[in-house]
């Protein structure tokens, strides 16, 4: 395992967003050898030259049972190189720890998934469910050459699943002196706006009232500055009365930070799913000097609240103000679901078996997954990559982060846990 997730983070498949690029067809390539080595037949397809995404299924004891789908994504954000204390695609196994690009993010989660598909094709051990196993691109930019790809273009893979586990979910903190894992049940919707101003184009040195960029910048200024209010859903809620039971520290709607810093490193995940919001990211207007534009435009990041993404967006237009224009460059849905079934049953009683006496806490995800996609197929998405870590480690600070690195202890009992779970649900 720990020598599958070395070699696909040695695999170069940054995501610009822009479609420059090397894409990830040679790491696709690389996990349908893994696949195909064991006897499963898995289909590598490309939605457009080098954006490849991989899909196995394996055929389950019970023809009755609904499939699962288990899918990671084979992209990570860019690193620049010369930030980091290693090379950020050399993969070191360094002091226990596995560091590169995409070690957390996710072909940690690949590996596991990869690893505990091998040893069951091995040793002939049969999950009572169909299993899809699945391995996107373009998770960082949204998803369009990768799982919205395949849902549109190939929604047959998919027959029969109900639900599907992915990232960011699954892990450990310590909270209250207590290990407690954070199971995703619920993500933040994504919209990222391209705002555009029009105006009268003129020379810089002349009186202007009809200029884009003043009018542009009036509006990212209020839209960058505007406080949304804290709006707790059930599943922020239940995981915050879980932390008070953990703690004895009660949640202070008007001064949320002092529950917060219970939580260390992971109140950056949690701190920003109490509220929605709109972050100002890119500002784009002029060419010279001496010459206002006729038109600017800037670019910003809304994440919404399960449930608020017509309202946010509509508070949005009206900070703009007049003279306004939206668009979408990339819009995409919220997702909330309720932390009981028999998924949710099987998946904490998988951590519970692997590390006794453990809480396992649901919550929301201020980002989002390709779990997104899957759900225009009525699909029920979790995340849960699990790994029990270490009590120091800035996991939270890992996402995106420079010097991303993931014990390969971890990894060793995140694959211990998922083959509880695929062979038992």
């Amino acid at each position: 395992m720990v020598e599958i997730c070395q070699n696909l983070i040695r695999y170069d498949t940054s995501n610009y967003g822009d479609g420059s690029g090397p894409g990830e067809r040679a790491a696709a390539e690389y996990t349908a050898e893994l696949l195909e080595e064991v006897g499963l037949e898995a289909e590598l397809f490309e939605s457009a030259p080098g954006r490849a995404s991989v899909v196995a299924r394996i055929e389950g004891a019970d023809p009755s049972a609904t499939a699962l789908v288990v899918h990671g994504h084979l992209d990570v954000v860019p690193a620049q190189k010369e930030d980091w204390s290693v090379d950020p695609f050399a993969a070191e196994l360094r002091d226990g720890l596995i560091w590169g690009r995409g070690a957390v993010d996710m072909k940690d989660m690949d590996a596991m998934v990869l690893s505990v598909v091998r040893e069951l094709q091995r040793t002939g051990a049969r999950p009572k469910r169909d299993l899809v196993i699945a391995m996107f691109a373009d998770e960082e930019a949204g998803g369009t050459y990768g799982a919205r790809w395949a849902v549109d273009n190939r929604p047959e893979l998919f027959d029969g699943a109900k639900e599907a586990i992915s990232e960011v979910g699954g892990f450990s903190a310590e909270i209250g002196g207590q290990r407690t894992y954070m199971l995703q049940t619920a993500e933040k919707g994504l919209s990222w706006l391209k705002l555009t101003a029009s105006g009268r184009a003129g020379h810089g040195s002349q009186t202007n009232p009809d200029n884009a960029v003043t009018r542009l910048a009036r509006a990212v200024s209020r839209i960058g500055a505007h406080e949304w209010p804290i709006e707790l859903t059930d599943t922020t809620r239940r995981f915050l009365d879980g932390v008070t039971e953990l703690t004895g520290v009660e949640f202070d709607q008007e001064n949320p930070e002092i529950l917060l810093k219970e939580l260390g490193t992971f109140a950056r995940f949690v701190g920003a799913t109490l509220q929605n919001t709109s972050n100002p990211t890119v500002l784009k207007a002029g060419y010279k000097d001496n010459v206002i534009p006729g038109s600017a435009e800037a670019r910003i990041d809304v994440r919404t609240l399960p449930g608020q993404d017509e309202l946010v967006l509509e508070k949005i237009k009206e900070l703009a103000g007049d003279g306004i224009d939206f668009a979408f460059v990339h819009h995409d849905v919220s997702l909330e679901t309720p932390f009981e079934g028999a998924l949710v049953e099987s998946m904490v009683g998988a951590l519970e078996a692997e590390d006794p006496g453990a809480r396992v806490l649901p919550y929301t995800l201020s980002g989002g997954t390709d779990n997104k996609s899957l759900s225009r197929l009525g699909i029920t998405g979790y995340g849960f990559a699990p790994l029990q870590l270490p009590a120091d480690l800035d996991f939270a600070g890992m996402f995106h982060g420079v010097d991303e690195r993931v014990p390969a202890e971890s990894l060793r009992f995140g694959a211990r846990v998922l083959r509880r779970l695929l062979t038992t649900y």
